[in-house]
């Protein structure tokens, strides 16, 4: 009697790929929230969290990007300190700042998505400087969209109040975030060759 035996792959090599860079970027993510101070014009911490979900859709694409946020959010929510200041659990996401938190996957989604566009992931680096800018830009107001309605709800306070005390302090350190972003990028693209 003989017995075959043959190697059957569960998961792909590419899927395996993607999960455990998915992870890496949400890691990241959970390293810049510990990077957060509180400006005195809003109760909203500064952090570097949307740096990680800029370099999660550039890099990983609209669906491993929104991936890696899901990880993220759903790590932070169970309890894993990644949430600014070292925060955890169900009641930041619900909280006064959880707005910011539920947009990630959505804002990495829309970066990935405007960087790549439909299709296969093309190399960031050789994509236009408009189109990387573009990206990050959609990518804020979806952060600013999801934070300030979050803000206004939790806060029982008006949308204006809202956008001028958790959006409008924000954009210049959102316009560093991208700088960065670019200029990562741009290493990659110089590095590779």
């Amino acid at each position: 009697m003989s017995t075959a035996t043959d190697d059957v792959d569960l998961v792909g090599d590419e899927v395996v790929a993607n999960v455990a860079r998915a992870a890496l970027f949400a890691a990241l993510t959970g390293v810049f929230a510990y990077i957060s101070f509180q400006l005195p014009v809003t109760s909203v911490p500064f952090t570097l969290q949307v740096l990680g979900v800029f370099l999660a859709g550039v890099f990983l694409g609209p669906v491993w990007g929104a991936a890696s946020m899901i990880v993220y959010v759903v790590a932070g929510s169970v309890g894993a300190p990644v949430f600014a200041y070292g925060a955890a659990g169900l009641g930041t996401l619900f909280g006064q700042w959880g707005g910011y938190l539920w947009s990630y996957p959505f804002a990495a989604a829309v970066v990935g998505a405007g960087v790549h566009g439909a299709g296969d992931l093309r190399d960031p680096g050789s994509v236009g400087l408009g189109r990387l800018a573009g990206s990050m830009t959609a990518g804020t107001l979806v952060i600013y969209a999801f934070g300030t309605v979050g803000y206004a709800l939790v806060g029982e306070v008006s949308l204006v109040t809202a956008v001028l005390a958790a959006a409008v302090p924000f954009v210049p350190a959102e316009a560093i975030k991208a700088a960065a972003t670019v200029a990562i990028v741009r290493s990659d693209a110089v590095i590779a060759r």
